[in-house]
């Protein structure tokens, strides 16, 4: 049975999801910046963090955005096959969604029409848009806006079969290190391991989006994601990077098949404002 969706339904819920992603950080990452004020040893690192929490909370009172650089939009959108889209060109529609959501919710804009003659698009679009087509007649949207403090921290490692995991650990844990401070800690951790080089980069964005208080459902995979926690945090790179245990909240793992030759593995590095936004319709 085919489901008919207005394309105008598409264009609302992105430019409210805009403005919320902007405003309000998620329950998980909110309960992980909690759990760690309370964990940290450093003075100084639980300071750091007790005025992050301070800024969500001014944030939500008086409506203003959690982080200046309210980021590039990046969109993951889950299209039932049985949807059929009536009204403008999806793409379009999407794009306008942006463009109301950062200029009626008064969201910086972050986007330039050319990467190096940089004129600014002055209503932060186009957006990044990933599509994937599943079953059913519903459209997940996944709004993931990206800082790039981290995003420019972020790495790809195109290594071969035999550096097997350690190589894959080493290379997460250089990427951190590489980062310092310049990710803005604590940061949360997406990886993708497998695929080719921009699947891999595609699954670590995407992992950034999972909810923090979950692991992989894949055994080796969870058990790494828990010791590259465990070995971020004891770099001491901390708070703000300003020294701490807390200089990752999480560290999130995709992986796909790839070809016998290779094994990339991406890591994007989103700071503590790890924004998103996830609806159904």
């Amino acid at each position: 049975m085919i489901r008919n969706i207005d394309t105008k339904i598409i264009t609302e819920n992105i430019k409210e999801m805009c403005i919320e992603a902007n405003h309000y950080l998620s329950k998980d990452m909110e309960k992980a910046l909690k759990k760690a004020s309370e964990t940290e040893e450093s003075e100084l690192g639980k300071k750091i963090l007790g005025q992050l929490m301070d800024n969500l909370d001014i944030a939500d009172k008086e409506m203003i955005p959690i982080c200046q650089d309210t980021g590039m939009a990046v969109i993951f959108m889950e299209i039932g096959q049985d949807v059929h889209f009536e009204g403008d060109v999806l793409e379009d529609a999407i794009n306008e969604g942006v463009r109301l959501g950062y200029t009626e919710g008064y969201l910086r804009k972050s986007v330039v029409k050319d990467p190096i003659l940089r004129e600014n698009t002055k209503d932060n679009t186009p957006a990044i848009i990933h599509y994937s087509i599943v079953a059913g007649d519903q459209v997940k949207i996944t709004f993931a806006p990206k800082g790039f403090g981290s995003e420019n921290m972020s790495r790809v490692f195109m290594l071969k079969p035999a550096d097997g995991i350690e190589g894959v650990k080493n290379a997460i844990l250089t990427a951190v290190a590489d980062a310092g401070p310049n990710a803005c800690p604590p940061m949360v951790v997406g990886v993708g391991i497998g695929g080719d080089f921009e699947k891999a980069a595609i699954m670590a964005k995407q992992a950034l989006t999972r909810n923090v208080e979950e692991h992989s459902a894949i055994p080796y995979v969870c058990d790494l994601e828990k010791e590259m926690l465990e070995k971020i945090n004891k770099l001491g790179i901390g708070p703000g990077g300003l020294g701490g245990r807390t200089t990752a909240l999480a560290v999130n793992i995709n992986t796909y098949p790839t070809h016998i030759a290779g094994l990339p593995v991406a890591i994007n590095i989103c700071c503590h404002v790890n924004r998103h936004v996830i609806r159904k319709i």
